[in-house]
C-alpha cells in the first residue's frame, strides 16, 4: 500500500528488543502469558488500602456511588527497592507509586533486552511515558494545605519519564504523553518517530496507571460506562462498560536496521503507526466517529506499506462498551476486509476481558499481548463473550471474536498484527506489527539442546548480598528442569550472563558441564552465609603474575586440553568475585547468543505515605540512627559525610520537620546545613534531646 519499497519499510521499521510488565494477576510478561493461555479474570473486589468500596457501592446509581466493587488490581502495589535505587525510605514513601513500579519495570525492560544501564548512560536515549494521574499527590494534597511539603514537587506528572531519563542519565527526549486512554500507544508512536527522524537510536516507551482514588469510578458510574460486575465483556451482548485496573508496561525499542547489528533480540517490529482525532466527524468530543477510525487504521497501514487483508490478528481497544465495540468493530471489519479471502478472517481481541482496563497503560498491555502472541505463534480466546452484540453485523464483518485460542503457526510469511488505542478526546491510535525472530520455546514440550561435555563459567552480581542469594536461587531454577534456561544451550545462557547484564558489586560465579550441575552450584551458593562480601579487584600486578604463570604451564604442556580450559574458568571466576572485568573473549571463544534470562532479585519494601518502615532494631536503635534509616541514601559510618549519604536541603527540611512533629524537639535547620559528618549529626540530636529532657 502507498507504494512503498520493502527496503524503504525496513527503513522506517522500529523493532521491539525488549519490555516488562506488571499487570493484574501477572508480575511480568511470562506470567501475563500464562494468565491469557488458561483464559483467567485477574479482577477482584477492591482492597481495603485503596479505598473504602463498601461505603461507597450502591446497585443503582445514586449520586457519590460506585456501581461495582471489583476493578482489576497489583499486587504489592507499594512495594519498592528504595536502596537499589540511592533513595532514603522517606523518600520511597512520598513518591508516587507510579513513578516506583515504572522505575523497576524500565530497569527489567532494559535487562529483557540486553541493554547494559552503564553502558547507555549519557546516551541519547529517550523515554515517552503515558500517563493520565497524580492520585497520590492529590491524596496527599486532600491531607491540607498546612502538609504541604517541597517534596511534593516529586510527583507532578511531567517527572514521571524525568525520572526515569535521570536514574538511567539518558539524555534524549523525556516526554509525558497524555491523550487519555491511548496515552501509552501514543507514547510508542512519538519514539517511533523521533527515530524515524534520527532524534535518538533507542527508547524506552511506557505506560502506567495506579488508581488510588474512586472518584473517576463515581463519575463513570453516574455516566453510566462502568460495567457492574467490574468486567469488561468485549463484543459481548452484556457489555455495560470497563473495569478499571492498575497497570505498567515498559517497551524498549530501537531502530530494526541498529538491532540486527547488535545482535539483539527481536521480539516483534512495528512496521508502521498512525494517530489521528476524529475532528468534527462525531457527535461530539466524547463521542468516537466511525470516519475518524477509520482514517487512522488506513494511515497506519499505508505506514507500514502492509496490504490490511494480511493482517492476522487485531489487539483490539475493546473496552466492553455496548456502543463503543460496534463502532469500532465496524471499522476493523470495513479496513481489514478490504481483499480479504473469504475464509480467512482476522482475529480480534481485548487483553481487557482478562486484567481489566488499565486505562493510560491499556493500549502498552494490547501492545505487550501481541508481541507475546507473535512470538508464541498464538491467539487467546477472549473472556465473557458469551452472547454476541447484536448492533454488530458479524455475519458481513470478516472478523472473528475467538472464545478459545487459536493457533497462528503454519503460515509461509512473517505474521501481521495491528494494536488499537482510543482516547476519550477521540484521540485513535494503530500500530502495525510483524512478527520478529523470536520464538517462544515451552520447557515442558523441549529438552535441552545437544552440546559437547565442557566445562562453563556463569557470573551473577547483585546490589546487596541477599538479592544475590535471591538471584542464584531463581537463576537455579532457571536451569532447573522445566525452567525457562533448561532448553537453552548453556554457552548462549553464560554468554548473556557476561555480557547483557549490569555487573554490580555483590559476585558469584559458578562452573559447570550441564544445567543440573549450574543449578545445583547456584542452590549451594544460595545458602544462608554462603556468598562473602564484595572484595576489591585484584591489582594489575597480581593480575599480570597469574596470567604469566597460566601463560608459562599452557606453552610448556603442563596439563590436558581440559584441565586447561577449567584453569582459565577457575581464573576467570575468582577475578570476577574479586571485582574484577574477566576476558570475557577467552572465556567463551565461540561467542554466544543472547537469550532470556531471569530478571534483578529485588529486596523491596512496602512504602506509603504516613505510614514508617519499620525494623527489628527500631526500639532500641538511638534517634539519630532511626532519622538517619529513613533520610539517607546509602549506608554509613560515623566519618561518613551527611552530603555523601544524600542528606541534601530537600532531607534537612524533612528532618527539622520530623523531629518537631515526632519527637517535639526544636531544631534549626541552618545550623543542621553547618553539620558534615553522621557523628556530628548524632551529637548535634543527642544535644537537643538532652536539653528537652
Amino acid at each position: 500500500m502507498g507504494g512503498r519499497s520493502a527496503g524503504d519499510v525496513d527503513a522506517r521499521s522500529v523493532a521491539v528488543i525488549g519490555l516488562a510488565c506488571r499487570f493484574p494477576g501477572a508480575a511480568d510478561a511470562d506470567r501475563l502469558w500464562d494468565l491469557l493461555e488458561a483464559g483467567v479474570d485477574a479482577t477482584s473486589d477492591t482492597p481495603a488500602d485503596r479505598f473504602d468500596v463498601d461505603s461507597l457501592y450502591s446497585s443503582g446509581s445514586e449520586p457519590g456511588t460506585l456501581a461495582t466493587r471489583r476493578a482489576g488490581y497489583l499486587e504489592g502495589a507499594g512495594e519498592f527497592d528504595a536502596e537499589f535505587f540511592g533513595m532514603s525510605p522517606t523518600e520511597a514513601a512520598e513518591l508516587d507509586p507510579q513513578a516506583r513500579l515504572l522505575l523497576m519495570t524500565s530497569w527489567e525492560a532494559l535487562e529483557d533486552a540486553g541493554q547494559l544501564p552503564d553502558e547507555i548512560a549519557g546516551s541519547r536515549t529517550g523515554v515517552y511515558v503515558g500517563n493520565t494521574r497524580a492520585d497520590y499527590l492529590e491524596l496527599q494534597f486532600r491531607q491540607g494545605l498546612q502538609s504541604v511539603t517541597p517534596s511534593y514537587f516529586h510527583n507532578f506528572r511531567p517527572l514521571l519519564p524525568g525520572r526515569v531519563s535521570r536514574a538511567f542519565d539518558f539524555r534524549g527526549p523525556s516526554i509525558l504523553v497524555d491523550t487519555a486512554c491511548s496515552s501509552s500507544l501514543s507514547a510508542v508512536h512519538s519514539a517511533v518517530q523521533a527515530m524515524r527522524a534520527g532524534e535518538t537510536r533507542l527508547a524506552l516507551a511506557a505506560g502506567v496507571n495506579i488508581p488510588l482514588r474512586p472518584d473517576e469510578g463515581v463519575m463513570m458510574t453516574q455516566a453510566g460506562t462502568l460495567a457492574r460486575d467490574g468486567r469488561s465483556k468485549f463484543g459481548d451482548a452484556g457489555a455495560d462498560g470497563y473495569s478499571p485496573s492498575d497497570g505498567v508496561g515498559v517497551v524498549v525499542l530501537k531502530p530494526l536496521a541498529d538491532a540486527l547489528a547488535d545482535g539483539d533480540r527481536i521480539r516483534a517490529v512495528i512496521r508502521g503507526t498512525a494517530v489521528g482525532n476524529d475532528g468534527r466527524t462525531g457527535d461530539s468530543l466524547l463521542a468516537p466517529s466511525l470516519e475518524g477510525q477509520l482514517d487512522v487504521l488506513r494511515w497506519a497501514y499505508e505506514d507500514a506499506g502492509v496490504a490490511p487483508a494480511d493482517i492476522d490478528f487485531v489487539e483490539a481497544h475493546g473496552t466492553g462498551s455496548p456502543t463503543l465495540d460496534p463502532l469500532e468493530l465496524g471499522a476493523l471489519g470495513e479496513v481489514l476486509g478490504e481483499g480479504r479471502p473469504s475464509g480467512r478472517p482476522c482475529l480480534v481481541g481485548s487483553v481487557k476481558t482478562n486484567i481489566g482496563h488499565a486505562e493510560a497503560a491499556g493500549s502498552i498491555a494490547g501492545l505487550v499481548k501481541a508481541v507475546l502472541c507473535l512470538e508464541h505463534e498464538q491467539y487467546p480466546g477472549s473472556l465473557h463473550f458469551d452472547n454476541p452484540n447484536p448492533k454488530v453485523a458479524w455475519d458481513e464483518l470478516p472478523l472473528e471474536l475467538p472464545a478459545k485460542p487459536q493457533d497462528l503457526s503454519g503460515r509461509d510469511r512473517p505474521l501481521l498484527a495491528g494494536v488499537s488505542g482510543q482516547g476519550a478526546s477521540c484521540l485513535n491510535a494503530h500500530l502495525v506489527l510483524s512478527q520478529g525472530q523470536t520464538r517462544a520455546v515451552r520447557p515442558a514440550s523441549a529438552s535441552a539442546p545437544e552440546q559437547g561435555v565442557e566445562p562453563y563459567l556463569l557470573a551473577l552480581s547483585a546490589r546487596s548480598p541477599q538479592a544475590l542469594a535471591d538471584l542464584a536461587e531463581a537463576y537455579a531454577a532457571y536451569l532447573s528442569p522445566g525452567g525457562r534456561g533448561s532448553v537453552l544451550p548453556l554457552t548462549d545462557v553464560c554468554h548473556s550472563a557476561a555480557h547483557r547484564r549490569q555487573h554490580h558489586e555483590h559476585r558469584l560465579a559458578v562452573i559447570g558441564e550441564s544445567h543440573e550441575e549450574l543449578a545445583e552450584a547456584l542452590q549451594a551458593a544460595a545458602a544462608p552465609d554462603a556468598i562473602p562480601p564484595a572484595e576489591p579487584p585484584a591489582t594489575s600486578q597480581e593480575r599480570r603474575k597469574g596470567t604469566l604463570a597460566t601463560m608459562a604451564e599452557r606453552y610448556l604442556g603442563l596439563r590436558s586440553a581440559d584441565d586447561k580450559r577449567r584453569e582459565v574458568l577457575e581464573e576467570s571466576a575468582e577475578h570476577y568475585r574479586s571485582g574484577g572485568s574477566p576476558d570475557w573473549a577467552e572465556v567463551f571463544p565461540q561467542g554466544g547468543r543472547f537469550v532470556p534470562l531471569p530478571h534483578y532479585a529485588w529486596q523491596t519494601r512496602r512504602y506509603w505515605a504516613g505510614e514508617t518502615p519499620q525494623t527489628d532494631d527500631d526500639e532500641t536503635a538511638d534517634l539519630a540512627v532511626r532519622v538517619l534509616r529513613e533520610h539517607a541514601r546509602t549506608t554509613y559510618t560515623d566519618e561518613s559525610q551527611l552530603a555523601e549519604i544524600g542528606i541534601d536541603s530537600l532531607a534537612r527540611l524533612g528532618i527539622v520537620l520530623q523531629l518537631q512533629e515526632q519527637h517535639g524537639l526544636q531544631g534549626d535547620i541552618e545550623d543542621l546545613a553547618e553539620l558534615r559528618t553522621v557523628r556530628a549529626f548524632r551529637e548535634w540530636i543527642g544535644g537537643m534531646e538532652a536539653k528537652a529532657a
